[in-house]
């Protein structure tokens, strides 16, 4: 950023970030820039979306880490942030607009992709589509994935989607799409996901799990596709998390507050410097921004080469087993946020190391408790059974 757009001297004009090694590397470097006091520009009065940048968020490195992960690997299954009020949980998940990778989105209207011809052949596309790949016409265009929210307040028309009220108008029917539908190969974020009603999480499960779903309304259906990372934040204050969505999340983070003097006055600084001035502030962290967007792209692109060796996976499955979880889930994301981790770090083979680095965020808030208790009882039980049969068998014997 010129010195002359900042008011700077050169003594005081932060050191651009231009050349890294990866994606870790980045992260670490780009947090510790300072905030700087940006000069008031004239108020247009026009509303404009500029998130906080990621990179302006303070520590909260696990957190921060989380994120990016899930950009890297939509396959790890999303994060959960836990934590109480005001400790930055929604302002870092909107800060990752200007960070969304590329995906592929469909050219037609049932959704067909090339990757979909090759896993079935031309029989898992339409007619239309299997001939456009005949003769190498794409099926797909790169689009960049999108931040979708869901409100707290969403009915389950807003949801799922309905009838459209603009053709009702005109005495026709027709389907509109939902928030579920719009999510499909995006980020789909929830707010204080603890306080959905059980009607709503019910369909985020369902679509979540089948990655497609279908709304029916009179005598017309439609099924829509839903393949989305799930996102969700939570003040444990407000009420606990249904087991079932919980287990949906993949990475699940702590948040806490920040806990140095330092920190949290930086942190203070750097948001009256973004209210201040939003689109100065934001300018200040874009070349580290960009940066880091093709750095995640990257990651993205290459996640199909980390292997996985046999050692780190069975490291792996034992510190699953001394945990006593029973969520297949957990092996998933385990492994997942692994490879993801390791790419972010310019490597090719997942170690043992990167299997510790993740380990707390997979596998942390999977116990359970009731769980635990209920099976014992249930395996007392069926205990009591063979025993009383055993005895039965045996003095039915002797009599004999």
């Amino acid at each position: 950023m010129k010195n002359e757009e900042k008011n700077l001297s050169p003594a005081e004009e932060p050191e651009l970030i231009k050349n890294v090694g990866s994606l870790q590397e980045l992260l670490r470097r780009a947090s510790g820039m300072s905030a700087v006091s940006e000069t008031e520009l004239e108020d247009a009065g026009i509303a404009e979306n500029i998130p906080f940048p990621f990179l302006a968020l303070v520590d909260q490195t696990e957190m921060k880490l989380a994120l990016l992960l899930s950009l890297v690997n939509p396959n790890l299954g999303g994060v959960l942030l836990v934590g109480p009020r005001g400790t930055g949980k929604t302002t870092a998940v909107r800060s990752l607009i200007d960070l969304l990778p590329k995906t592929k989105r469909s050219l037609c209207f049932y959704g067909c992709l090339e990757e979909d011809v090759e896993a079935g052949g031309m029989d898992a596309v339409c007619p239309d589509c299997a001939e456009k790949f005949g003769h190498g016409e794409p099926l797909s265009r790169l689009e960049k994935v999108r931040l979708v929210e869901l409100p707290l307040n969403s009915t389950m028309e807003d949801v799922v989607g309905g009838l459209d009220p603009r053709a009702e108008v005109h005495d026709r029917m027709r389907l509109k799409r939902g928030i579920l539908s719009r999510a499909d190969r995006n980020l789909l974020y929830v707010d204080e996901v603890n306080m959905l009603t059980d009607q709503v999480v019910d369909a985020i499960l369902d679509a979540a799990a089948q990655g497609q779903y279908t709304v029916r309304r009179g005598a017309m259906s439609a099924t829509y596709r839903s393949d989305f990372t799930l996102i969700g934040s939570m003040n444990p204050e407000e009420g606990r998390l249904r087991p079932q969505i919980m287990d949906r999340f993949g990475l699940r983070v702590i948040v806490e507050g920040l806990k140095e003097k330092a920190d949290r006055l930086n942190a203070y600084q750097r948001s009256r410097a973004y209210q201040e001035n939003k689109r100065a502030f934001w300018g200040r962290y874009w070349e580290e921004t960009r940066l880091l967007r093709d750095e995640i792209q990257a990651c993205r692109d290459g996640l199909n080469e980390v292997e996985l060796p046999d050692q780190a996976a069975q490291k792996g499955l034992e510190l699953i087993e001394a945990l006593e979880i029973d969520s297949l889930r957990a092996e998933i994301t385990l492994f997942e946020s692994a490879r993801a981790y390791a790419i972010a770090d310019s490597r090719k083979e997942v170690t043992l190391e990167d299997v510790r680095a993740v380990a707390p965020m997979a596998l942390r808030l999977r116990q359970s408790p009731f769980i635990e208790d209920y099976l014992h009882d249930q395996n007392s039980e069926t205990e009591l059974v063979l025993d009383t049969l055993d005895g039965l068998i045996t003095g039915s014997g002797g009599g004999e």
